[in-house]
């Protein structure tokens, strides 16, 4: 007897933060579970979520994430006080938020939240090491992607003479 697949999106993904490859220089991805409510997964899964001015920052040897905003639903339960702008406690291993207080205290780096996604049954949160941009900064990725898109417009024109 063959089994059913159940119809899913294509997309993992629940909510991006777009700004921060623009405003941050990532270098060092990390992966971790987070600690949540069960009125924020039902927020979750209908896609009540924004992280675009979170950030993860250290404290007594845990990771939290600060400044996403979950918004409860007006069908949870109503004996369950609802906080949308929650701490809520990442989950990594020692070795892993030893190397993030290193690089974070030493180092200078900020911990920026880039996405929030699906794995399997549980919610993961994608963060990276990163240090902010200058004005110039951005201003030269801007002209590096504008000279990629002329580029190609270029080579596709070339190529199409030929033919």
């Amino acid at each position: 007897m063959a089994k059913k697949k159940s119809k899913q999106s294509n997309s993992n993904t629940i909510a991006l933060n777009k700004k921060a490859r623009h405003n941050y220089t990532l270098t060092d991805k990390f992966e971790a579970g987070m600690s949540l409510q069960g009125w924020e997964i039902k927020s979750i899964r209908s896609g009540k979520v924004n992280i675009s001015d979170c950030y993860v920052f250290i404290k007594n040897g845990e990771a939290y994430l600060v400044g996403s905003e979950i918004m409860p639903l007006n069908a949870a339960s109503s004996h369950v006080v609802c906080d949308p702008n929650r701490d809520r406690k990442l989950l990594l291993n020692r070795r892993e938020l030893d190397r993030i207080a290193g690089a974070v205290d030493r180092e200078g780096y900020s911990l920026i939240a880039t996405a929030m996604y699906w794995k399997q049954c549980w919610v993961k949160l994608e963060f990276y090491l990163g240090k902010g941009k200058k004005a110039h900064d951005k201003r030269a990725d801007i002209k590096d992607r504008e000279w990629a898109v002329d580029k190609s417009r270029v080579m596709k024109n070339k190529n199409l003479g030929k033919g």
